[in-house]
């Protein structure tokens, strides 16, 4: 939970003090994840890389609409609405597959949603709706990736392929808007530390936990990082904490607890996200 928060505290730091830029900042973060995860597989056991095109594109939009949202979110707002949109996303993805909820179950979700409507809704400590959308669909393309992945047989081998074919397209788009890169030294390294750090390594610690956790138990493990983010990013980055984020927090994180805790756990069922 440390290295996702990690991720949200790395970008904004990158973006907000050092003149890098979020194309930079993306194609950093994709290629020295992969770099770090290829180091990794051999210490893991896997002997080649799996994944697929489909997966890595689903990445690469995560990883881009992360990077811009953050230009102008805090660390804790974006934090939780990409936690809020990665759980919205499996919740619908659920009741496409015909779960169906129960009362408690209804009322945590809509309590969840509503507290993703008041945070957007226009207002003095309201975030600027177009980074807001952006991470929205940030957390919608982490849980379709999440979704696609929870059932891989060799989470490090699949998400090293899919992670070097998410970096190959971002180094050849990068070379259409090259002019417009600026590559800055502490920016960079930021970006270094958020791709095999937080990302590469962190990821592979993730996913050698998730064998040892019920879904359930991953979901409430992972409401503690808009938490950890928001809190962190006051000294770190002189963000404030705003009664409205706080009331927001509340809701969604509080919501999102009572739909999973009322669910019946599958051992064999894991939810991955960043």
């Amino acid at each position: 939970m440390i290295s996702f928060s990690a991720n949200q505290l790395l970008c904004r730091l990158a973006l907000k003090q050092t003149h890098l830029d979020a194309s930079t900042f993306t194609l950093v973060r994709l290629v020295s994840g992969a770099l770090m995860l290829l180091l990794l597989m051999p210490i893991r056991g896997s002997r080649r890389i799996a994944g697929d095109w489909p997966t890595a594109l689903v990445l690469l939009g995560y990883a881009v609409f992360f990077s811009y949202a953050y230009l102008s979110l805090s660390a804790g707002t974006g934090a939780l609405l990409l936690f809020g949109s990665v759980q919205t996303t499996m919740i619908v993805r659920g009741l496409a597959r015909g779960e169906r909820l129960g009362a408690a179950q209804s009322v945590g979700a809509a309590l969840a949603l509503l507290g993703l409507v008041i945070l957007v809704l226009p207002g003095v400590q309201a975030p600027p709706a177009a980074s807001a959308v952006m991470m929205a669909a940030a957390g919608i393309f982490w849980g379709v990736y999440s979704l696609r992945g929870h059932r891989s047989s060799d989470p490090i081998a699949e998400t090293t392929g899919n992670f070097v074919r998410a970096a190959a397209i971002a180094v050849v788009l990068s070379l259409a808007v090259l002019s417009h890169l600026r590559p800055q030294g502490l920016g960079v390294l930021y970006a270094l530390l958020s791709g095999a750090g937080a990302s590469g390594l962190g990821y592979s610690l993730w996913y050698g936990a998730l064998r040892g956790l019920t879904s359930v138990q991953a979901a409430i493990v992972q409401l503690s990082v808009p938490i950890i983010t928001a809190l962190v990013s006051v000294p770190l980055l002189g963000e404030r904490i705003t009664s409205r984020l706080v009331l927001c927090s509340a809701m969604v994180l509080g919501g999102i607890a009572v739909f999973v805790l009322t669910r019946h756990p599958r051992p064999s069922e894991a939810l991955r996200t960043e």
